[in-house]
């Protein structure tokens, strides 16, 4: 790998310098049917960032894409949200919402949107109500960091679920959803 770096980096030099033929000369062309080809080392193809949810407890998050990099950290608990922020084959490079970073196997996210209420507030408690808006009736009292289940946003609202409750709370007070993303599940 090393050596490819060092050629990519003399190419690029050498363009810089006007002298692209000479060097680039060197490089042999993929066939035009294998460029058109998919890279299964791409990952999915599905928009990256993106928000997923652990699908299981015990969670290991490695210091590479691979079982052979070193656990970095555990989660402990199934059901949080993690953005997806790099794909390698089965592997995704995901961050929580303290902004560590690490990969995970695919096999171990879920599809299924959560949510943290405010994970950066220390104390507080922030309304879900009836319907979406400030004027609807408060339903309940939620305390930061708190896990909910998403089932829709509508840019400035999403409807949450969990324990006891359902109801819509302001998008901008969850870690699990995009300001102003709008989604039905």
């Amino acid at each position: 790998m090393g050596s490819l770096r060092k050629r990519a980096s003399l190419l690029g030099l050498a363009a810089g310098l006007g002298l692209a033929a000479t060097i680039g000369a060197s490089f042999s062309a993929a066939p035009a049917a294998a460029q058109a080809e998919p890279n299964p080392l791409r990952g999915t193809g599905l928009p990256v960032p993106r928000f997923v949810s652990l699908k299981s407890d015990d969670v290991n998050v490695r210091r590479g894409p691979g079982g052979a990099y070193d656990v970095a950290f555990t989660f402990v608990r199934a059901s949080l949200p993690v953005e997806i922020i790099q794909e390698f084959d089965n592997w995704r490079k995901i961050r929580d919402s303290e902004g560590s970073e690490g990969w995970v196997f695919a096999s171990l996210l879920s599809g299924e949107r959560t949510a943290i209420v405010a994970p950066w507030e220390p104390e507080g408690q922030f309304a879900a109500r009836r319907t979406a808006g400030g004027g609807a009736p408060i339903v309940a009292y939620l305390q930061p960091r708190v896990v909910a289940n998403v089932e829709q946003c509508t840019g400035s609202w999403c409807l949450v679920t969990g324990e006891g409750f359902v109801g819509w709370i302001e998008q901008k007070r969850l870690w699990g959803v995009y300001p102003e993303e709008r989604f039905e599940e």
